[in-house]
């Protein structure tokens, strides 16, 4: 069930010129409790709809699953108030995959800007991923990867209405098509709608294609990149130190600054194929040193 959108009454006014007032459509924000048999997990607060997308791919960012069939049922369920407002859902496990231990439970709710609050230390937010990608011999044209932030923008429905969504798109490396988008608040929920939807297509580790985001590159997008077996991730603004520290112990590419027809590239370098800019830096270097 989505519910992506709200509409308030709003008072709009230009300095020293008319005020008026109109009806403004929001980005609707609202908790999503994550249960695991019944026992709550975490609670996040998140844009309604693709919601088993979301749980799927937060345990996968979490280490508790690696495949999407090791969740075997879903189902939203009413509150303490016995009322089904849709943001309650309950994951089953498949037989044989081990119930999330008290350390997996996150002690806080998790904001729409934080996807690590809550955890009970540092150390546990650096998850041994089960798809590792330092080795995936991925390679993407520079001229093909610099069109994926026009695509994902074009592609943003509710944020063209709202203008208060974080994107996050998955496209293939070699055909430079967008396998799957999704919206959300916060941008480490859009992130885990994709990873999830693409888990439960069976579609994991996904070391041919790239993640593109809308913001900054964080370390949990890092983090949940190498969780999913990403090997690209790219960002339209800038990234953590905290983020490319991962990235490059991860074996991730990670490019930011995707503006134009430039990019900065962080780790990684040698997936980036740009063989006349190649040329052309060396020719500088050369110059700067002499």
């Amino acid at each position: 069930m989505g519910r992506f959108t709200a509409r308030r009454r709003v008072t709009r006014i230009t300095v020293g010129g008319r005020t008026s007032r109109r009806d403004d459509l929001l980005a609707v924000e609202e908790p999503l409790e994550i249960r695991v048999g019944r026992a709550p997990l975490a609670v996040t607060m998140r844009t309604p709809g693709h919601d088993i997308d979301l749980a799927v791919g937060f345990l996968i960012s979490e280490g508790l699953i690696s495949r999407g069939d090791q969740v075997a049922a879903a189902i939203h369920c009413a509150g303490a108030d016995g009322e089904n407002t849709y943001n309650v859902l309950d994951l089953t496990l498949a037989p044989g995959v081990p119930q999330p231990d008290a350390s997996a439970r996150r002690e806080l709710t998790i904001s729409s800007s934080c996807g690590v609050c809550g955890k009970a230390s540092i150390d546990a937010v650096h998850t041994r991923t089960a798809h590792p990608v330092a080795d995936a011999d991925l390679r993407i044209d520079a001229e093909l990867l610099i069109r994926f932030p026009d695509r994902l923008r074009a592609g943003q429905q509710i944020f063209e209405k709202t203008g208060g969504l974080h994107a996050a798109a998955l496209f293939d490396a070699r055909t430079g098509e967008m396998i799957v988008l999704r919206e959300d608040v916060g941008r480490h929920n859009a992130v885990d709608k994709v990873i999830g939807w693409a888990a439960r297509e069976g579609l994991l580790p996904l070391r041919g294609l790239v993640l593109q985001v809308s913001g900054r590159a964080s370390f949990e997008l890092t983090q949940k990149a190498s969780m999913a077996g990403i090997p690209v991730l790219s960002a339209v603004s800038a990234p953590s130190s905290l983020a490319v520290e991962h990235a490059a112990d991860a074996g991730i590419t990670l490019v930011g600054f995707m503006r134009g027809e430039s990019m900065v590239i962080y780790t990684g370098a040698e997936r980036i194929a740009n063989d006349p800019g190649e040329h052309a830096e060396h020719a500088a270097d050369h110059t700067t040193a002499g």
